[in-house]
């Protein structure tokens, strides 16, 4: 389903060849656990599962773990009016809306597609934004979903979760004391490092795509909007007031990082580019400015 939103070959190219990485990996994976005693079909039927249930259900267990909560037109006007405004212009289905009762100032959108989305703005992100910032925020969401990302990040974050599963599989269920048939590497072991390679390795390449598809969406926003120093605006206001936010609330927030408009940093810089879901607050905004440059206005 088309929109007015700008395409990016980048994105797409990204996501094309991190789904068919990770699909190398997880055959490799699966072939690994069958090949050390693990059933075929016990693999196959709980990652189907936990796909399937992660990939249909996705929407409401983000709204449920971010404790947000879908408003209609007339208990939330003003956002309901700028998600319209803005699905008028980008020619895109109007996603069920959301609000998050937390101070962090943030948003996500998420959904497996742009008939099953949903936009979550955080009360927060709503008391500090003005309306052309909030605008702003709201266009980038919802680029997400025209660019179908984050049904790609569902997705995508699904191996590393498997992995993980299975790290804790064989560290319960007494495979770490059996040797396989040689009588070499307990099998529990085994499981153990393969899941910790395959989950890093997810997790490097995730990281990626995340970083881009933040980009991406700067740039489809503003746009849009045709106002990439309102975007730009919220930005440093929303980085800014982090700081601001109890350690607690941001440590809560942390692992939806890779959702978030902007991530939540509790009293520390991002560890690394390479390990970060979002690009640099100074990368962002130094990309907003070309396109400032390039409509001739802020």
């Amino acid at each position: 389903m088309s929109t007015r939103f700008a395409s990016d070959s980048g994105l797409t190219r990204r996501m094309v060849v991190t789904m068919f990485l990770l699909g190398l990996l997880y055959v490799a994976f699966v072939a690994v656990l069958i090949a050390v005693g693990i059933s075929a079909v016990t693999v196959l039927v709980i990652a189907a599962a936990m796909l399937f249930v992660q990939y249909f259900f996705s929407d409401r267990i983000a709204l449920f773990a971010m404790h947000g909560r879908e408003v209609t037109p007339e208990q939330a006007p003003e956002l309901h009016g700028l998600i319209d405004r803005l699905c008028a212009l980008a020619d895109m289905p109007k996603p069920r809306v959301a609000i998050a009762d937390s101070d962090v100032p943030n948003a996500f959108a998420t959904g497996r597609n742009q008939k099953k989305a949903v936009v979550c703005v955080t009360t927060g992100i709503l008391r500090r934004l003005e309306r052309e910032e909030l605008e702003g925020v709201l266009a980038h969401e919802l680029s997400h979903v025209a660019h179908r990302d984050v049904a790609v990040m569902t997705i995508a974050s699904f191996l590393g979760i498997v992995a993980g599963l299975m790290t804790r599989f064989a560290l319960y269920s007494g495979l770490g004391r059996s040797r396989d048939n040689s009588g070499g590497l307990p099998i529990g072991l085994i499981i153990m490092l393969v899941s910790i390679v395959v989950y890093a390795v997810s997790f490097l390449l995730t990281r990626a795509l995340s970083r881009y598809r933040e980009l991406a969406a700067d740039r489809a926003g503003a746009l849009l909007t045709q106002k990439p120093s309102a975007l730009a605006s919220a930005l440093y206001k929303v980085s800014g007031d982090m700081a601001r936010i109890p350690t607690r609330d941001l440590r809560e927030a942390e692992p939806f990082n890779a959702f978030y408009f902007a991530p939540a940093l509790a009293n520390r810089q991002s560890i690394a580019n390479l390990f970060s879901t979002h690009p640099s607050l100074e990368r962002r905004v130094a990309e907003l400015a070309k396109i400032s440059a390039q409509l001739g206005r802020g």
